[in-house]
């Protein structure tokens, strides 16, 4: 079946009747602006100012039933601009007392604030109203609230993602120690954070350290730490140690900062291994892991990553959908004889956008089926390797989308190319 935007667009503006009383609500940290209209866009009652705590739930509650009342309306459909994460708290207030709430996106907020006014004036007040507008017009998305199983792993993935960056910071950090101090530990070890050179680092970081000793007292040294040395490493470093060009003096305040760092990378380390067993656990929770399982290439953190990002795939009709929340859908600006270049709109999450590249990538190098795809797409159909990526993102898109939604194992005969 073929996914149409247009024919869920239909439905979000037929769903709006005589007997609906839409709200706009523009989102902040402290206070929340609410005004409501009509299914033709009039406006009902006054804006409601209201803090962000449950007292200014309640006072919203008891105005959106005052104003239906006044109005003879049945129905009430809330609409929000996510601002943040200011917004989430009144989301799921509203959906213990089953409130429908929408949300419109803050570029469309930017780009609708001139209908009514023909003004660049932009307010809370005004902001409310051009939201509950866009509301009215069907310019919405669904919420997609995530069961708490997902929630979960959307915590664990968030505080692993801060975890990565803090672990690259004190990377960097101890690269530019080395590079001050003992440049030429990099010509010893192609990586200055490998295992065998961070051993070096703790045990003798400065190159007057290295000099005088063997190279058997340091693979002996090096033994207490890693299960395997190298005697040859060894006596390289200690050549390396000999014509060393770092930085003289100040040898104690210098071993004291990468002992600082080497204690603060091995501290994440643990943390880091820690969340991911978590979420090795918490992903077996979701059913249709085990069939995403089956898909060569793809691991549980890059399952743990979409689910954080999509939810349950399942809710998805068609991979254009997964898609479009990721805006990997296409764009094109034409007009008359001209025609613009194709491109992604990047209007999505940039988080799922990010994982689903990501593993596009590591499919290509990894998954024969898609490395077949993508040579075929660059070498047959003459596409440069991004497009060859971002259509191969397309039918990773689908392959993923129907997998969940049929409960099925990965079949590499049915990844196909032309030439095949």
């Amino acid at each position: 079946m073929k996914f149409k935007q247009s024919d869920k667009q239909n439905q979000r503006i037929e769903k709006i009747t005589i007997d609906h009383l839409v709200i706009g609500i523009d989102i902040a940290k402290f206070s929340h602006v609410a005004r409501a209209v009509d299914f033709r866009g009039i406006e009902r009652g006054h804006y409601l100012a209201f803090s962000n705590d449950h007292t200014g739930f309640k006072n919203l509650f008891q105005w959106i039933q005052a104003i239906m009342d006044q109005h003879h309306k049945t129905k009430v459909l809330i609409g929000v601009e996510p601002t943040g994460h200011y917004w989430l708290n009144l989301a799921f207030w509203l959906q213990e007392r089953q409130l429908e709430l929408v949300l419109v996106n803050p570029f469309h907020v930017k780009r609708n604030k001139e209908n009514r006014d023909n003004s660049p004036t932009k307010n809370d007040v005004k902001d409310a109203l051009v939201i509950a507008d866009m509301v009215k017009n069907g310019y919405y998305s669904e919420v997609r609230m995530l069961p708490e199983s997902y929630q979960e792993i959307r915590q664990l993935v968030h505080a692993r993602e801060f975890i990565l960056k803090q672990s690259g910071a004190v990377k960097n950090q101890i690269h530019r120690w080395v590079d001050m101090h003992f440049p030429e530990l990099g010509l010893v070890f192609k990586d200055v954070t490998c295992k065998t050179a961070l051993a070096t680092l703790a045990l003798f970081p400065l190159p007057s350290d290295i000099r005088d000793l063997s190279p058997t007292f340091i693979v002996s040294q090096w033994k207490k730490k890693l299960k395997r040395a190298s005697q040859s490493a060894a006596k390289a470093l200690i050549e390396s140690a000999k014509r060393s060009t770092g930085l003289p003096g100040c040898s104690m305040s210098s071993k004291v900062c990468v002992q600082l760092l080497l204690t603060q990378l091995d501290f994440f380390q643990q943390q880091l291994n820690e969340l991911e067993e978590k979420l090795g656990v918490q992903i077996q929770l979701i059913p249709t892991t085990s069939s995403l399982r089956t898909f060569k290439g793809i691991g549980d953190m890059t399952l743990a990553t979409l689910y954080s990002e999509a939810g349950d795939l399942r809710q998805f009709q068609h991979g254009s959908q997964l898609l479009r929340l990721a805006g990997l859908h296409l764009s094109e600006n034409s007009s008359g004889l001209r025609k613009g270049e194709v491109t992604i709109t990047k209007r999505g999450r940039s988080g799922l956008r990010r994982i689903l590249y990501l593993t596009v990538l590591h499919l290509v190098a990894a998954n024969p089926e898609f490395k077949a795809l993508h040579e075929h797409n660059k070498h047959v159909k003459k596409m440069k390797g991004m497009q060859s990526l971002m259509k191969l993102s397309g039918k990773l898109a689908r392959i993923l989308v129907a997998l969940a939604k049929d409960n099925q194992t990965y079949l590499p005969e049915k990844v196909k190319t032309l030439a095949a």
